[in-house]
């Protein structure tokens, strides 16, 4: 069999970004594998391209406006006041704000739309970018390790060109985000092969067929743990078999995710390189034009070996390289084996129990059974070329700035000519961004991709607001200056004391010492002309030594030794809330019993 003309996409820039110490995404991968394949002498082989990086203005094809200028302004400092402390766009915290996030995004969707440029060129029948494959971005947010969905991209470039696009993901995740973009058009299929049950992202059942004109044309495949090279190729070829018969793609866009691998930190399958590779193999083998992406992946080792084989299947030649790795910048990583070789492990499959996956295989069939072959195209709209790209104008994206600069200067000047005050401006402003993060704050709950759990957003932000709030209450309940205001939710650490904002005074609650639960005690009568001292005030918080009984002080925690009569005056002493929280007097021994326990119970006091 002849050969195929490949193009291949690598920006050497794709491996300098991080996601953060110890974020399992590493972008260092693609440059390992770049560096593997160069080693390998398939760079002469194929037509290596470093793509166009892709615009703001291309990601808005599918992306919202106001999630992409989000995306180029976020940074690490800035992401928790732009994501309203992470409710909006980056959710969860699988997707940081990383140093050169938009960069790395242009990166990733600009060799995806490239090597769908140089397919519908008719140039090459297989194009490569495996830094793409990012399938769990959403339309307005991020998900799953990915901020903007270069497939999605590609695909709308594809249709420019082609009536119909086969999408297929052997990804061991879900892909979700492409499913949700195409699931109500006939103009692509999707196809995804995955994990399902208490896995991320929770979405792919065999009933999700997508809906209106796209009924049907979302087929899932849900698997489960422990899927070895044997049982994958059992259900992969006769799907994609009957797929390709019915619905007559005119190009395929394959997304080789390689966390389906086996030893994978995020995935659960039991492939090993050659079961992965075979999918690739079978496809290419049909003819039609492909598209080669790359996906998840996070034992970085093995993807590195995963893709610079794949790439060596488009090319031609997986029998002829020697699987004893040859030396490159990353050798020793590739330890302690050094041989281009993922071996399975001693997992168990489950898929084979019960007819499990026979029954997945009928249903699968049945669907594809009920589609009607190549459906027509005729009727529907093919994307056009941008304005900018028609006009030939390149800063059409620093225009259209200006122009929504200026539309807020005109909106002004009416405002100032409508005699409006600044002060309802300043309203209308704070009301906008309440109601944004409102917005926001609405309770949703997403999935992580690491741990495989559901967390409420909602829930999250209170948490977060709860430890800042413990951390600033801690630093102040220790400073040695005057307090000049108490904030409305102010906690006094080591002690039943609370702010009640309503009446403004510091209300502190007790348990008996000793005794078996809360009481419910009486308050003292409000504070007189506005002082803040008690009269027998020599004691501090927390049963300090003074003049009450059982030589506990008479500060906050303490009871007066005369009789309570909510009369308060003013003296020199220190502000008991500022003396030291640790009782310099020992207990006594009341009748075998501490001092402490043999007290009695203790009052709210408000001072």
């Amino acid at each position: 069999m002849s050969r195929k003309r490949v193009a291949y996409y690598y920006d050497p820039d794709v491996g300098a970004y991080s996601y953060g110490l110890g974020h399992p995404m590493k972008p260092q991968r693609m440059r390992m594998t770049h560096e593997l394949v160069a080693a390998y002498d398939m760079l002469d082989k194929m037509h290596v391209l470093r793509p166009k990086r892709a615009t703001a203005e291309t990601m808005t094809r599918f992306h919202t406006d106001e999630y992409i200028h989000f995306l180029e302004r976020v940074t690490p400092e800035t992401a928790e006041q732009l994501t309203y402390h992470g409710n909006r766009f980056l959710t969860g915290e699988d997707n940081p704000a990383f140093d050169g996030l938009f960069e790395f995004c242009s990166i990733s969707a600009g060799g995806s739309i490239a090597a769908a440029q140089r397919i519908a060129s008719g140039s090459y029948e297989i194009a490569i970018n495996w830094a793409g494959g990012l399938h769990h971005a959403k339309k307005r947010e991020a998900s799953g390790f990915c901020y903007v969905n270069d497939i999605v991209l590609s695909i709308l470039e594809l249709l420019r060109s082609y009536p119909r696009v086969l999408y297929i993901d052997i990804d061991c995740h879900h892909g979700d985000g492409v499913e949700e973009a195409f699931y109500t058009t006939d103009r692509v299929m999707t196809v995804s092969f995955h994990k399902y049950g208490e896995y991320f992202p929770g979405t792919g059942t065999q009933q999700d067929k997508g809906r209106a004109r796209g009924y049907g044309y979302a087929l899932n495949v849900p698997l489960r743990d422990g899927i070895t090279d044997e049982t994958y190729k059992g259900i992969f070829e006769p799907v994609m078999g009957k797929c390709l018969e019915i619905y007559r793609p005119s190009v395929v866009v394959l997304q080789c995710g390689a966390d389906s691998l086996s030893g994978d930190k995020l995935g659960c399958f039991n492939l090993t390189m050659q079961g992965h590779a075979n999918c690739v193999k079978f496809i290419k083998d049909l003819g039609y034009p492909l598209i080669l992406l790359g996906g998840g992946g996070y034992t970085v080792k093995n993807v590195a070996r995963l893709w610079t084989y794949e790439t060596a299947v488009a090319l031609g030649i997986e029998n002829d390289i020697n699987e004893n790795l040859p030396w490159n910048e990353y050798f020793e990583w590739f330890g302690p084996r050094y041989r281009l070789e993922i071996a399975e492990n001693n997992m168990d499959d489950l898929n084979v129990r019960d007819g499990y996956l026979d029954a997945v295989r009928i249903l699968a069939l049945e669907q594809l059974g009920r589609l009607p072959h190549a459906p027509s195209v005729g009727l529907h709209d093919v994307p056009s070329e941008s304005v900018a790209t028609h006009i030939g104008l390149k800063d059409y994206d620093k225009l259209d700035e200006r122009l929504a600069q200026q539309s807020r200067y005109v909106y002004r000047l009416q405002e100032a000519a409508g005699n409006t005050t600044s002060e309802s401006s300043d309203e209308e402003e704070d009301s906008s961004s309440e109601s944004g993060l409102h917005q926001g704050r609405r309770s949703r709950k997403r999935m992580s991709i690491i741990t495989n759990q559901y967390q409420d957003v909602q829930a999250r932000q209170r948490r977060k607001e709860f430890e800042k709030e413990f951390i600033e209450a801690l630093k102040s309940s220790h400073s040695s200056e005057p307090r000049k205001e108490a904030p409305q939710r102010r906690r006094f650490f080591q002690s039943g004391a609370k702010w009640d904002g309503l009446v403004e005074r510091v209300v502190v609650m007790h348990r008996e010492i000793g005794g078996p639960g809360p009481l419910q005690v009486p308050p003292l009568p409000p504070i007189k002309n506005g002082s803040r001292k008690p009269r027998n005030g020599g004691g501090g918080l927390g049963g300090g030594g003074g003049s009450g009984e059982n030589g506990y002080g008479s500060g906050p925690w303490g009871e007066d030794s005369d009789e309570d009569d909510g009369e308060y005056r003013d003296d020199d002493e220190g502000d008991p809330m500022d003396e030291d929280l640790e009782d310099p007097t020992p207990d006594r021994e009341v009748n075998g019993q501490s001092a402490a326990s043999s007290t009695r119970r203790k009052k709210s006091l408000y001072y």
